[in-house]
């Protein structure tokens, strides 16, 4: 018999497995049973990732299909804050903030009017123009295709040996499908460009003379003293960093415009100030209007200049500026605060851009600064924002 207490337990045990007992260890401490808690998280986890996941698609296709409507309001959001600090020195001189908006919305609306009537002269020639560019671009193509006459040549004969006979016309049938006229489609976005103006322009003032309204009024929406100041602070900051950003844009765009301008009117370019107003504004929207201002400058020197040399030099005069504006300008104003990451410039661009087409694309980086901001200012939104700079 084990008769000292420190044998008991041994014993105890010993005999259960000998007579078989399945009778628990009294010195043993119960465990809970965690296999259906971690199946409950489990599942909780796929649940929260698939509402995650609704509510994302939910989000695309509002977008998508509220374009009409979300669009001009974004717009005249970012456009208030652009010329919401003219309004508030207006107001620092007696003008009341409804007169200063309409004072504003007025001059924007001449600047915006004598572009556009100096810049549509020469812009409808070139577009008459246009054949006569092809023509003369394929003609200097042409020159270059010579040294590769041979290598067509033989391309074209193995191109005849691989034919397979064709099938006889006669016994395929065609299919024609009808489509809407041009000018039902004409009219449908004329109707759609229209009324999203109209929304846009009463949206702006709206905006430009209500002032600090709409912060007054999350004030008085929120509980907590603490919340309130944070507010007014969040607010503050946010509207004065997006103007100053979108203030620095348009100087270093325009200065890239007149500098540009500049260039091609030393080098002979006809209506040398178009392509630089032109190029100030392709540049909002970041590389892609680089890109593009090169490719028309490219295809306009082509189409003046006799010489190849000649007519590539002004591209080149072009990528150099905007290089230099994009490298050093830019980041020098904007400071590393205000640096956005390039891939996610990108990724931000080709998707407003699929979303909402051109307006998409000049509201892409606009957005994306405004979101880095709100981040900055949101202790739990500190990675995204991390993620969102350079």
């Amino acid at each position: 018999m084990c008769t000292a207490s420190r044998w008991a337990r041994p014993c105890y045990v010993g005999l259960g497995k000998l007579f078989d007992l399945n009778a628990p260890d009294p010195g043993a401490i119960e465990q809970p049973d965690l296999s259906h808690t971690a199946e409950f998280a489990r599942r909780q986890g796929w649940q929260g990732i698939a509402v995650a996941g609704l509510l994302v698609l939910a989000a695309l296709y509002t977008l998508y299909f509220a374009k009409g409507f979300l669009a001009p309001l974004l717009l005249a959001i970012v456009f208030n804050f652009f010329l919401s600090p003219f309004v508030r020195a207006l107001r620092r001189i007696w003008i009341p903030e409804f007169a200063g908006a309409a004072i504003v919305m007025l001059i924007s609306v001449c600047i915006v009017a004598f572009v556009v009537y100096e810049s549509s002269g020469p812009l409808s020639v070139w577009v008459q123009r246009a054949p006569q560019v092809v023509n003369k671009i394929s003609a200097q193509l042409r020159k270059l295709e010579r040294p590769m006459a041979s290598v067509t040549l033989a391309t074209e004969q193995v191109s005849k040996m691989a034919d397979v006979p064709a099938v006889d016309a006669k016994k395929t049938q065609q299919v024609e499908v009808k489509r809407p006229g041009v000018f039902d489609g004409f009219f449908s976005k004329t109707r759609d460009l229209v009324v999203g103006l109209v929304i846009f322009a009463v949206m702006l003032y709206f905006l430009l003379s209500s002032g600090d309204l709409f912060l007054r009024k999350l004030i008085h929406v929120l509980p907590r003293l603490e919340d309130k100041k944070r507010a007014v602070v969040i607010m503050r900051e946010i509207e004065d960093h997006i103007s100053k950003y979108l203030i620095t844009v348009a100087m270093v765009n325009a200065c890239l415009g007149c500098a540009a301008g500049l260039v091609f009117w030393l080098l002979g370019v006809p209506n040398a100030p178009v392509w630089g107003i032109l190029g100030c504004l392709l540049n909002f929207i970041p590389y892609l209007g680089a890109m593009t201002e090169i490719i028309i400058v490219g295809l306009v020197s082509t189409a003046t200049f006799p010489h190849l040399g000649h007519a590539l030099l002004v591209p080149a005069c072009y990528l150099g500026l905007a290089t230099i504006e994009a490298n050093f300008l830019t980041p020098l104003l904007m400071g590393k605060r205000m640096t956005l990451n390039p891939v996610v410039i990108f990724v931000a661009v080709t998707f407003w851009g699929f979303l909402w087409g051109i307006l998409g694309i000049f509201l892409a980086v606009p957005v994306l600064v405004m979101l880095k901001i709100f981040c900055d200012h949101v202790e739990p939104l500190a990675p995204i924002s991390e993620f969102l700079g350079n």
